[in-house]
Protein backbone atom coordinates (compact mmCIF):
# COMPACT_ATOMS: atom_id res chain seq x y z
CA UNK A 1 0.00 0.00 0.00
CA UNK A 2 0.97 3.75 -0.68
CA UNK A 3 0.81 6.59 1.48
CA UNK A 4 -0.29 9.80 -0.13
CA UNK A 5 1.82 12.97 2.23
CA UNK A 6 1.41 15.91 1.02
CA UNK A 7 4.65 18.42 1.62
CA UNK A 8 7.24 17.98 3.96
CA UNK A 9 6.11 16.32 7.05
CA UNK A 10 7.91 14.79 10.08
CA UNK A 11 8.73 11.14 10.65
CA UNK A 12 6.35 11.04 13.34
CA UNK A 13 3.78 12.52 10.96
CA UNK A 14 4.14 9.41 8.81
CA UNK A 15 3.96 7.16 11.51
CA UNK A 16 0.84 7.89 12.86
CA UNK A 17 -0.24 7.45 9.22
CA UNK A 18 0.76 4.41 8.77
CA UNK A 19 -0.09 3.23 12.08
CA UNK A 20 -3.45 4.01 11.08
CA UNK A 21 -3.46 2.20 8.43
CA UNK A 22 -2.15 -0.85 9.86
CA UNK A 23 -4.53 -0.69 12.46
CA UNK A 24 -7.53 -0.46 10.23
CA UNK A 25 -8.73 -3.26 8.33
CA UNK A 26 -10.74 -0.79 6.13
CA UNK A 27 -8.84 -1.96 3.02
CA UNK A 28 -11.13 -0.67 0.28
CA UNK A 29 -10.03 2.71 2.04
CA UNK A 30 -6.93 5.14 1.43
CA UNK A 31 -6.27 6.70 4.62
CA UNK A 32 -5.49 10.28 2.85
CA UNK A 33 -9.40 9.95 2.44
CA UNK A 34 -9.85 10.39 6.09
CA UNK A 35 -6.51 11.28 8.15
CA UNK A 36 -5.50 14.82 7.02
CA UNK A 37 -2.51 16.47 8.39
CA UNK A 38 -2.10 20.64 8.21
CA UNK A 39 0.05 20.20 4.73
CA UNK A 40 -3.34 18.73 3.39
CA UNK A 41 -5.30 20.99 0.98
CA UNK A 42 -8.42 19.98 2.59
CA UNK A 43 -7.15 20.68 6.65
CA UNK A 44 -8.11 23.87 6.84
CA UNK A 45 -11.49 23.74 5.29
CA UNK A 46 -12.49 20.60 7.42
CA UNK A 47 -11.15 22.72 10.32
CA UNK A 48 -12.68 25.59 9.85
CA UNK A 49 -16.21 24.50 8.74
CA UNK A 50 -17.72 23.84 12.14
CA UNK A 51 -16.03 27.02 13.53
CA UNK A 52 -18.94 29.10 14.37
CA UNK A 53 -16.90 31.61 16.93
CA UNK A 54 -14.35 33.43 14.98
CA UNK A 55 -11.83 33.78 17.55
CA UNK A 56 -10.87 30.53 17.55
CA UNK A 57 -9.81 30.69 14.30
CA UNK A 58 -6.30 32.87 14.38
CA UNK A 59 -5.90 31.48 18.22
CA UNK A 60 -2.37 30.97 19.01
CA UNK A 61 -2.75 27.36 20.78
CA UNK A 62 -1.85 24.35 18.89
CA UNK A 63 -4.31 22.92 16.25
CA UNK A 64 -4.56 19.25 15.57
CA UNK A 65 -2.07 17.43 14.66
CA UNK A 66 -4.26 15.23 12.81
CA UNK A 67 -7.73 15.45 11.90
CA UNK A 68 -9.32 12.13 11.41
CA UNK A 69 -13.00 11.67 9.79
CA UNK A 70 -13.83 8.09 10.07
CA UNK A 71 -16.69 6.68 8.14
CA UNK A 72 -16.81 3.63 10.61
CA UNK A 73 -15.77 2.02 14.15
CA UNK A 74 -13.37 0.51 12.60
CA UNK A 75 -11.54 3.53 11.65
CA UNK A 76 -12.04 4.97 14.69
CA UNK A 77 -10.46 2.16 16.84
CA UNK A 78 -7.22 2.77 14.98
CA UNK A 79 -7.20 6.30 15.32
CA UNK A 80 -7.96 6.28 19.28
CA UNK A 81 -4.84 3.42 19.08
CA UNK A 82 -2.33 5.31 17.30
CA UNK A 83 -2.88 8.50 18.99
CA UNK A 84 -2.22 6.85 22.30
CA UNK A 85 0.99 5.07 21.28
CA UNK A 86 2.49 7.98 19.76
CA UNK A 87 1.52 9.95 22.66
CA UNK A 88 -1.57 12.64 21.72
CA UNK A 89 -4.71 13.80 23.02
CA UNK A 90 -7.58 12.78 21.85
CA UNK A 91 -10.71 15.21 20.84
CA UNK A 92 -13.97 14.59 19.20
CA UNK A 93 -16.23 16.65 17.84
CA UNK A 94 -19.92 15.17 16.52
CA UNK A 95 -19.70 16.76 13.23
CA UNK A 96 -21.45 19.91 14.80
CA UNK A 97 -20.56 23.56 15.85
CA UNK A 98 -18.19 24.13 18.94
CA UNK A 99 -18.70 27.74 20.26
CA UNK A 100 -16.17 27.41 23.29
CA UNK A 101 -13.54 26.08 20.60
CA UNK A 102 -12.27 23.03 23.03
CA UNK A 103 -12.20 20.68 20.23
CA UNK A 104 -9.26 23.44 18.07
CA UNK A 105 -7.19 24.40 19.98
CA UNK A 106 -5.07 22.92 22.42
CA UNK A 107 -1.54 23.52 24.72
CA UNK A 108 -0.67 20.17 23.99
CA UNK A 109 -0.70 17.63 20.74
CA UNK A 110 -3.59 16.38 20.04
CA UNK A 111 -5.66 14.61 17.25
CA UNK A 112 -9.17 15.72 16.59
CA UNK A 113 -11.62 12.73 15.34
CA UNK A 114 -14.66 14.01 13.34
CA UNK A 115 -17.71 12.18 13.07
CA UNK A 116 -19.16 14.10 10.66
CA UNK A 117 -19.19 11.44 8.06
CA UNK A 118 -21.28 8.89 10.47
CA UNK A 119 -24.46 10.94 10.40
CA UNK A 120 -27.05 8.02 9.18
CA UNK A 121 -30.94 8.29 10.94
CA UNK A 122 -32.65 5.35 10.85
CA UNK A 123 -36.33 6.03 12.40
CA UNK A 124 -38.80 3.30 13.55
CA UNK A 125 -42.21 4.93 13.30
CA UNK A 126 -44.33 1.71 14.45
CA UNK A 127 -42.55 1.60 17.71
CA UNK A 128 -41.63 5.35 17.92
CA UNK A 129 -37.51 4.96 18.63
CA UNK A 130 -34.95 6.00 16.04
CA UNK A 131 -30.77 5.48 16.50
CA UNK A 132 -28.80 8.38 15.18
CA UNK A 133 -25.09 8.36 14.60
CA UNK A 134 -23.39 10.85 16.81
CA UNK A 135 -22.10 12.83 13.02
CA UNK A 136 -25.73 13.80 12.64
CA UNK A 137 -26.84 17.45 13.19
CA UNK A 138 -30.24 18.49 15.14
CA UNK A 139 -31.17 19.82 12.19
CA UNK A 140 -31.20 16.74 10.09
CA UNK A 141 -32.87 14.35 12.97
CA UNK A 142 -35.19 17.20 13.12
CA UNK A 143 -35.78 17.07 9.32
CA UNK A 144 -36.05 12.97 9.23
CA UNK A 145 -38.35 13.18 11.72
CA UNK A 146 -40.41 15.39 9.77
CA UNK A 147 -40.52 13.34 6.29
CA UNK A 148 -42.02 10.05 8.77
CA UNK A 149 -44.61 11.23 10.34
CA UNK A 150 -46.20 14.81 10.88
CA UNK A 151 -47.54 14.40 14.87
CA UNK A 152 -43.65 13.12 16.27
CA UNK A 153 -41.07 15.28 17.19
CA UNK A 154 -37.70 14.87 19.18
CA UNK A 155 -37.16 17.24 22.10
CA UNK A 156 -33.56 18.49 21.30
CA UNK A 157 -32.11 21.71 21.06
CA UNK A 158 -32.75 24.98 18.91
CA UNK A 159 -30.04 25.43 16.51
CA UNK A 160 -30.35 23.09 13.65
CA UNK A 161 -26.21 23.03 13.43
CA UNK A 162 -25.73 21.53 17.05
CA UNK A 163 -24.32 18.38 16.63
CA UNK A 164 -26.23 14.78 18.41
CA UNK A 165 -23.04 13.49 19.92
CA UNK A 166 -22.51 16.90 21.78
CA UNK A 167 -26.38 17.76 22.14
CA UNK A 168 -27.33 14.19 23.85
CA UNK A 169 -24.24 14.20 25.94
CA UNK A 170 -25.03 17.71 27.52
CA UNK A 171 -28.62 17.60 28.41
CA UNK A 172 -29.94 18.23 25.03
CA UNK A 173 -32.29 21.94 25.98
CA UNK A 174 -35.00 22.63 24.09
CA UNK A 175 -38.68 24.12 23.06
CA UNK A 176 -39.98 21.01 23.89
CA UNK A 177 -38.48 20.09 27.41
CA UNK A 178 -41.41 21.45 29.75
CA UNK A 179 -43.25 18.80 28.54
CA UNK A 180 -41.07 15.90 27.26
CA UNK A 181 -37.95 16.84 29.14
CA UNK A 182 -34.74 16.95 28.10
CA UNK A 183 -33.30 15.25 24.73
CA UNK A 184 -31.02 13.04 27.35
CA UNK A 185 -34.41 12.41 28.90
CA UNK A 186 -35.19 10.38 25.98
CA UNK A 187 -32.12 8.48 24.96
CA UNK A 188 -33.35 4.55 25.08
CA UNK A 189 -29.95 3.24 24.42
CA UNK A 190 -26.41 4.42 22.77
CA UNK A 191 -23.25 2.85 21.56
CA UNK A 192 -20.14 4.37 22.93
CA UNK A 193 -16.40 3.70 21.96
CA UNK A 194 -14.24 3.47 24.87
CA UNK A 195 -10.02 4.70 25.49
CA UNK A 196 -10.09 0.78 24.98
CA UNK A 197 -11.53 0.93 21.73
CA UNK A 198 -14.37 -1.08 23.07
CA UNK A 199 -17.78 -0.58 21.40
CA UNK A 200 -20.69 -0.24 24.57
CA UNK A 201 -24.18 -0.31 24.80
CA UNK A 202 -26.12 0.49 27.87
CA UNK A 203 -25.93 -2.75 28.96
CA UNK A 204 -22.82 -3.61 28.80
CA UNK A 205 -21.46 0.39 30.08
CA UNK A 206 -23.41 0.39 33.48
CA UNK A 207 -26.10 2.45 34.72
CA UNK A 208 -23.19 5.01 35.96
CA UNK A 209 -21.70 5.56 32.44
CA UNK A 210 -25.26 5.45 31.03
CA UNK A 211 -26.00 8.41 33.16
CA UNK A 212 -22.65 10.45 32.59
CA UNK A 213 -23.33 9.98 29.07
CA UNK A 214 -26.77 11.81 29.04
CA UNK A 215 -25.52 15.08 30.94
CA UNK A 216 -24.04 13.77 33.88
CA UNK A 217 -20.62 14.89 33.00
CA UNK A 218 -20.13 13.91 29.08
CA UNK A 219 -18.14 11.50 27.44
CA UNK A 220 -14.77 12.60 28.86
CA UNK A 221 -13.08 9.26 28.08
CA UNK A 222 -15.55 7.79 25.12
CA UNK A 223 -16.37 8.55 22.01
CA UNK A 224 -20.39 8.98 21.54
CA UNK A 225 -20.97 6.42 18.46
CA UNK A 226 -24.56 6.50 18.06
CA UNK A 227 -27.46 7.15 20.75
CA UNK A 228 -31.01 5.02 20.64
CA UNK A 229 -33.38 7.78 21.41
CA UNK A 230 -37.67 7.68 22.12
CA UNK A 231 -39.83 10.08 19.74
CA UNK A 232 -42.09 11.94 21.78
CA UNK A 233 -45.53 11.92 19.90
CA UNK A 234 -47.93 15.47 19.72
CA UNK A 235 -50.94 16.39 18.12
CA UNK A 236 -50.64 20.38 16.81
Amino acid sequence: MRYRIYGKVSSSTENFVKCVSNQSSSLDTKTSQYVYTPQCPSYSNLLNSSVHNPRWINSVNQRPKFIVAPTNNDQIQAAITCARAHGFGIRVLSGGHDYEGRFYRSKSRFVLIDLVNLNSITINIDDETAWVQAGATVGELYYNIANKSKTHAFPAGLYPSVGVGGQFSGGGIGTLMRKYGLASDNILDAKIMNVEGEVLDRESMGKDLFWAIRGGAGPASASYLRGGSGSSEFLP
